[in-house]
Formats: structure tokens, sequence, C-alpha cells
């Protein structure tokens, strides 16, 4: 593979499980035996802490794949986890939208460090929670996005939001991009609301929702302060095990959307 399969995990809402999918998907990836890299595109950096990765050991980050002074090969650093490794972030992202604002190609800054011959099967960029430059740079430089749910009232309205931005980018930036999948999380089936959302989720998106959903688990919220993904901090839990499934069904259509790709020639 000459250019890395890149998916961009993204909800512009806080608090969905959007970075503990993007650690436990890299994760059970790289178990799997996929080269994976991570993408810490959020300034809180969140998913560097959730791998154990300490402040001195941030010194090239995810701004300077955007800035151009780093190639992906060069900013990644390995983690505890064979085949998985990490672009990390610092609060300097924040200072990104101002930075880059006037840049003729600020939309493009991603893609043209991304979309080398990196020696990796998959990027996964996490993105932070907003619509702005950060995810719309990770949105032009993808394949694909994934979009985290989390299973809660006016859930779907805010995914309408996400949805025409991924459509306004095909027009203009990114004429391939789309979208993996839906993932329900912090799902609850003993909870009525949380039953109905995923009921109106599969009317209303069909098979874009994944047949996986991850459950509202301690295990999960624990792990990242232990520096792992749940997958690796205790793999039978509930959460542990529903995000190795979604991994599993995750790669699954990767390869079906592979295999409809038109063959050049």
């Amino acid at each position: 593979m000459s250019e890395p399969m890149i998916i961009a995990i993204a909800n512009q809402k806080g608090g969905v499980g959007k970075t503990t999918t993007a650690l436990n998907l890299g994760a059970a990836l790289a178990d799997a035996g996929h080269r994976t890299i991570l993408v810490d595109l959020d300034p809180q950096g969140n998913a560097s802490t959730g791998l154990g990765i300490d402040a001195d050991r941030r010194e090239v980050t995810s701004y300077d794949l955007l800035g151009g002074q780093s190639t992906l090969s060069e900013a990644s650093i390995p983690t505890d986890i064979e085949n998985l490794r990490i672009v990390p972030s610092t609060p300097d992202l924040s200072s990104a939208d101002m930075d880059f604002s006037r840049s003729a190609d600020r939309t493009r800054l991603l893609r043209r460090s991304l979309r080398t011959d990196s020696g990796v099967d998959i990027v996964l960029i996490d993105c932070p929670p907003a619509l702005g430059l950060l995810t719309v740079n990770a949105m032009v430089a993808a394949d694909a996005v994934l979009v985290p749910l989390q299973a809660e009232f006016y859930a779907l309205e805010g995914l309408s939001q996400l949805l025409l931005t991924v459509r306004q980018i095909r027009q203009s930036a990114n004429a391939d991009l789309r979208v993996n999948g839906v993932l329900l999380t912090m799902s609850d089936n003993r909870n009525n609301l949380s039953q109905q959302v995923e009921a109106d989720a599969r009317a209303t998106l069909g098979d874009l929702v994944y047949r996986t959903t991850i459950p509202r688990n301690v295990r999960v919220s624990e792990a990242p302060s232990h520096g792992k993904p749940v997958v690796h901090y205790d793999s039978q839990s509930k959460g542990g095990l529903a995000y190795t499934a979604f991994a599993g069904e995750f790669v699954q259509r990767l390869k079906e959307s592979k295999a409809k790709e038109p063959v050049n020639g």
C-alpha cells in the first residue's frame, strides 16, 4: 500500500466518546496487524494522554504536521502497543485557526502531510469537538469520516450539521470523501431513551449505523487514567469486547468499500 487509508473521527459535540473510539479502534487495528498511526488533532491532547504519552515526549506534534515542518513519519512516535504510533498534540494547537487563517491553502495543510507513502496502513485522526479549521483539514485529508454518536436526546440534530459539512467538503475540496459509518456510544439497554435514539438512528441512517454499539461501562472510563485503551486495560469487560467487535466490523467495511472502488485502466 503506497498511501494509507485515512479516517477522520469527528463529531462537533464533545463528550460523545470520540477520543475513546480513536484510541480503542487504533489499538484493536494494531493488535490485528494493521500498521496504524493516530493523529491527535485535538488541542486538549486526550488521545496522547490516553496512550501514556507524557508532555516531555511531545517535542514534535500535529501542529508541526499542519505547518509542514514535519512529515508523518517524523512526527509520529511509538506507543506501548506494537504497530501503533501517535502524532501527539499540545495546547499550542488551539491557535491553529488563527495562525493558519491567512494561508492560501489553509484547508489542505493536513492533506499535504498525510498523503504520502508513510509505510503505514491506516491513519486515524482524532478531531476536536468543533467544525473549525482543524476538523475541516481532517476531512479534506481523509478518505472517510467515522462519527461516534452518543445515544442521547438531540443526538441526531447535531449529526445533521456534521453531515452537511461533509457534503460541502465533498463539493468543494475532497470529492472522494464519504461517511464510513456512525457508531453509537454510551448506550444503555435499560434506558428507554437510549433504545429510542438507537431505533431512530437506524431508521434514519440505515446501514450507515454500525451493528455494534458501545455500552456505558466503568472500565472504559477508567482506562485512560492508566494510559491504556480499554481493549488493553480490560479486554474482557463489556466495553473492551464491544470495541474489539466494532474494530472487526470496521475492517470488514474497509474491505467492502475497497472492493467497490473502480479499477483504473
